[in-house]
């Protein structure tokens, strides 16, 4: 005697890809912070700093504690990141679901990430940049500085371009006046450097 099969629900479906299509993104931004680690790890860098410890804020740009623990003064640069990305994805995808435009700017992110503790950009900070003894993040501190790209890119969504705006102003002006050094300036130093800027941001 043939046994009928229970046939499934649609509605049961609709439910099951309904949830896996919203855990994509997330997964997705997952894989990608665990790509990033694995990259530069493979290029030399260390998780933690040579210190031994992951202290949760080093404010001292000049020391050897820059870039190697969680968060730091250029964590903010990492925040206007986000700021910009949100505005050039909005503008490029403009139909693309948040989600997925917050996984493109984590992945431009940390491919910047990656890119910017090769070999050859640590030693062009160390040459043009105020980063004289910079050795590259440790990999805790540049997973942080992805977040905080993230973080960016939710408050430019929640404030709005004017108020993003302004906060983008007032961040460059508090670092430039805090560490002698900001996204724009170091943007600049990076690609043409100014011996005077470059003298101005070692007096401390």
């Amino acid at each position: 005697m043939a046994v009928d099969k229970p046939i499934a629900s649609p509605i049961g479906k609709q439910k099951f890809q309904s949830k896996w299509q919203a855990l994509l993104p997330g997964l997705a931004i997952g894989a990608l912070l665990v790509v990033a680690a694995l990259l530069e790890r493979s290029q030399g860098r260390l998780w933690i700093c040579t210190c031994g410890k992951v202290l949760l804020w080093a404010g001292d740009i000049w020391s050897s504690d820059n870039s190697q623990h969680l968060f730091d003064p250029y964590t903010f640069t990492h925040v206007l990141h986000g700021f910009i990305f949100f505005g050039l994805l909005v503008w490029a995808f403009p139909r693309l679901p948040f989600t997925w435009r917050l996984w493109l700017a984590l992945l431009i992110e940390s491919t910047w990430e990656v890119f910017e503790n090769s070999a050859a950009m640590i030693e062009r900070y160390r040459a043009v940049t105020v980063s004289l003894g910079y050795t590259g993040d440790t990999i805790v501190n540049s997973l942080t500085d992805i977040i905080a790209c993230g973080l960016g890119f939710w408050l430019a969504r929640r404030l709005g371009w004017r108020r993003t705006l302004v906060i983008f102003i007032v961040t460059e002006v508090v670092l430039l006046l805090w560490i002698r050094d900001g996204l724009i300036l170091n943007v600049l130093m990076l690609i043409y450097p100014i011996d005077a800027i470059k003298h101005w941001q070692s007096v401390h």
